[in-house]
């Protein structure tokens, strides 16, 4: 009877343990929320994830898109939304090649 016991252990734990490499090999892509406050020059974009707060992003006057990331003095111009988003997202360490 133990020696089922411990073999049932066995097959659960390593069944566990192969859920767990799954995931690790499988990543899902991060949790980014993104809203916005609109203030005298227009709409302000914030990039979330969680609490924690990457960046914002806004459009220029000439119409190109500039990313801001919390972790960067680089300032980048881009020409749509999606690409400010990324960048912020990159310099955040955030980016899941499969999810992009």
């Amino acid at each position: 009877m133990i020696t089922q016991q411990v073999f049932d252990d066995q097959t659960l734990t390593k069944s566990e343990f192969e859920e767990y490499v799954d995931q690790l090999t499988d990543p899902a892509p991060p949790e980014i929320e993104i809203d916005s406050v609109t203030d005298d020059f227009g709409e302000l974009y914030r990039v979330w994830h969680g609490w924690q707060l990457l960046g914002t992003f806004y459009q220029n006057l000439e119409g190109k898109w500039i990313a801001q990331p919390c972790n960067s003095d680089d300032r980048p111009c881009c020409d749509t939304s999606s690409q400010a988003q990324l960048i912020i997202i990159a310099v955040n360490g955030l980016l899941v090649a499969d999810a992009a």
